[in-house]
């Protein structure tokens, strides 16, 4: 797919967009890049859904020169894509941070936004001191990159894709570019107040999904069902799928984000 830009403030954001019907935006995880949603979106195209996928500040193809890492300026892009695309609201999958994004975008456009699908999400809340500073030390360059992608193979416990090398590869790559490294840091210590605050006042459907092998939370199960009971909306577990099950196990994953997107826009 072609890579197109927008300009926000200081920087650009980089996408790509395939389909025909009612918008949907994916925004990956911290550490990772558009690609996350290689395997979803094929499924959602078919499923009759125009399907953008964006790299986050400092990620992907995305420019690097940023002063804002937080989950608000994220929401910020993701606006500024929907309004781009002029194809009305769109669903929001956001992955991670990516979902404190999705509900942030959502309380501050609502005529933007109709639906959210929260993958794993990290919502709420600031980075645990201790944590800020033994990854501080774990992500520096010039070891830095390298830790990151053995902890982004934790990630996947059960199954890992076909391509997970050559994934891996090209995102150890582009974390070895100038600038990279630095955002995921500043992302992964970014604060998500924005979003944990915004939660009460989500008026939109939301579904979450959750793998039950997450290692990023103790109860994956708990955690789901706390952001969902925040927003007013479901959630369901995906057996044995990791932080990415929309790449673990697409099989499963697809057709829950699918029947949920359908009650939105063809019900």
């Amino acid at each position: 797919m072609m890579t197109h830009y927008i300009k926000n403030k200081n920087g650009r954001i980089a996408y790509d967009v395939t389909g025909e019907g009612p918008l949907v935006v994916c925004v990956p995880s911290l550490g990772d890049v558009r690609a996350e949603y290689r395997f979803l979106v094929p499924l959602l195209v078919q499923a009759g859904y125009r399907v953008a996928t964006m790299d986050a500040r400092g990620h992907g193809e995305s420019s690097t020169e940023w002063d804002d890492f937080s989950v608000a300026a994220i929401g910020e892009d993701v606006l500024a894509l929907v309004r781009e695309l002029k194809s009305g609201s769109a669903v929001v999958v956001g992955t991670s941070m990516g979902g404190g994004a999705a509900i942030w975008s959502a309380v501050e456009a609502p005529e933007l936004i109709r639906g959210m699908i929260l993958v794993d999400p990290f919502v709420d809340g600031d980075s645990n001191p201790f944590l800020v500073f033994l990854f501080k030390f774990m992500f520096a360059r010039p070891w830095g990159p390298a830790l990151w992608l053995k902890y982004y193979s934790s990630l996947y416990p059960t199954s890992k894709p076909a391509d997970f090398d050559a994934y891996s590869s090209a995102l150890l790559t582009n974390l070895k570019e100038r600038g990279r490294l630095e955002a995921t840091r500043a992302m992964l210590f970014a604060s998500k107040r924005s979003s944990g605050e915004r939660m009460p006042r989500v008026t939109q459907p939301a579904l979450v999904l959750m793998g039950s092998k997450d290692p990023d939370f103790k109860n994956p199960e708990a955690e789901a069902k706390r952001v969902a009971d925040a927003v007013c909306g479901r959630y369901g577990m995906i057996e044995n799928a990791g932080h990415y099950p929309h790449a673990e196990m697409p099989e499963v994953t697809a057709p829950l984000m699918i029947s949920f997107m359908d009650s939105l826009t063809k019900g």
